[in-house]
């Protein structure tokens, strides 16, 4: 049978009421979160679970990702809004002549911005489990100029993750992990730490790279009352837990709050506001090689 999904833009869409009820209520978490978007669909999902709007069953959330894919394709819902981290790629650079070219370098001048970790103490990196988060946590580190990686990186990665410990100009690097509480994401946080620091033994010994559980955590259940789920009786792997929970269970400006206060609380600021001052100096004096 020929397969009847649609496919490109849906302007003429109709919901049903009842699919107008649950998308107003989607556009009314989209707004109290309108900070911390794009939200990721799980996102979306755990903030109308915990309001009553839907159930906790999977079939709601095959529901939910059936409805928000119309929303965007008939433009009731911004193609912003949501993120799934499922884009990738690579373009050439290319432009539209010698004016399009001095576009571009005025546009990097006004964006120049120096190492903003330059003189602290440590070096800060977050790395998260679910790809689809780490726009919405970039929004958070990027005063502070902090990046985001997703944990769920090959090999190459954290052989990367050693190198950039080693060139970094730090005696320490603080690595802050926002993981899934179950088996698998302890896992993953445990390989992550022994596989970058054996690579960092070698390729940066005279730096300290530490790993930090930044969520989601048995204390960060109970008190932000997150929906759990029994551990899975097939997996066989140490879980110190009795349940689990993903942490896009986390209200997305909870979970801002968490990183933004981690990244705070370690920072001189003084030493980043004469980084500032350097750079809006700097910026300034390319800006000048432009003229008006």
């Amino acid at each position: 049978m020929p397969d009847r999904r649609p496919r490109g833009y849906q302007p003429d869409w109709q919901p049903r009421p009842a699919t107008q009820e649950l998308l107003a209520a989607v556009e009314f978490i989209l707004g109290r979160y309108a900070a911390q978007l794009p939200l990721t669909i799980r996102q979306i999902w755990y903030a109308a679970v915990s309001e009553g709007v839907l159930v906790r069953q999977e079939r709601t959330y095959k529901r939910l990702v059936d409805l928000l894919g119309m929303a965007r394709r008939s433009g009731r819902i911004s193609w912003l809004a949501i993120g799934d981290g499922t884009d990738a790629a690579v373009e050439p650079v290319a432009y539209d002549g010698a004016d399009g070219f001095r576009r571009a370098q005025l546009d990097a001048a006004r964006g120049f911005r120096l190492d903003r970790q330059a003189g602290q103490d440590a070096r800060l990196e977050v790395w998260c489990d679910t790809a689809g988060l780490v726009p919405q946590l970039a929004t958070v580190t990027d005063p502070w100029g902090v990046p985001v990686y997703t944990s769920a990186t090959g090999l190459s990665g954290k052989r990367a993750a050693a190198q950039r410990a080693a060139g970094g100009g730090h005696t320490c690097v603080r690595i802050l992990v926002v993981g899934d509480w179950d088996p698998t994401g302890l896992h993953l946080f445990t390989a992550l730490a022994e596989d970058v620091t054996a690579f960092a033994a070698l390729d940066a010994p005279d730096v300290l790279v530490q790993f930090d559980r930044l969520a989601v955590t048995e204390r960060q259940i109970a008190e932000f009352r997150l929906p759990t789920a029994p551990v899975k009786a097939s997996d066989r792997r140490s879980f110190p837990g009795t349940s689990t929970t993903q942490a896009e269970a986390i209200p997305p400006d909870a979970l801002a709050a968490l990183v933004r206060d981690a990244i705070s609380s370690s920072r001189d600021t003084e030493i980043l506001a004469e980084v500032l001052e350097r750079e809006d100096l700097q910026r300034q004096a390319l800006l000048e090689r432009f003229p008006v």
